[in-house]
């Protein structure tokens, strides 16, 4: 049970990641860019985004250097919370402020405690 819930809980925690960045690869470019630069954040940035969100997702979905990227995510997701969903007066904007915050301290625990099994990380530590 304990490996199914190990799995269940990386593929749930990416999953955000992979959609959010293929979103952006197709129709959404645009518009995101937009909306970074609405933000003060360059358009520019986008393709570095993309590449977190969706390496990086699919990096958890697989336990492949997971501590690091689960670190590496929870940074963006705090940064993206601050940066683009501080607008309290907005109910909206404090709902997916407080969604990036979870998702962070999800993605700190995963930091803390590895992949578990099955994963990359796991397979290469058994083979050392």
């Amino acid at each position: 049970m304990d490996k199914l819930l190990q799995l269940a809980g990386r593929l749930l925690l990416a999953q955000i990641f992979v959609v959010s960045g293929i979103s952006k690869l197709g129709a959404g470019y645009a518009g995101t860019q937009g909306y970074m630069a609405s933000a003060g954040v360059p358009g520019a940035l986008l393709p570095l985004v993309i590449a977190l969100e969706l390496g990086g997702g699919l990096a958890l979905m697989a336990g492949f250097y997971t501590r690091w990227v689960a670190l590496a995510l929870a940074a963006f997701s705090l940064l993206a919370a601050v940066m683009f969903h501080a607008n309290f007066a907005d109910q909206m904007q404090s709902i997916m402020f407080m969604k990036n915050l979870a998702i962070a301290g999800g993605l700190l625990l995963l930091a803390r405690h590895g992949p578990g099994e099955p994963s990359v990380d796991a397979s290469r530590a058994r083979a050392e």
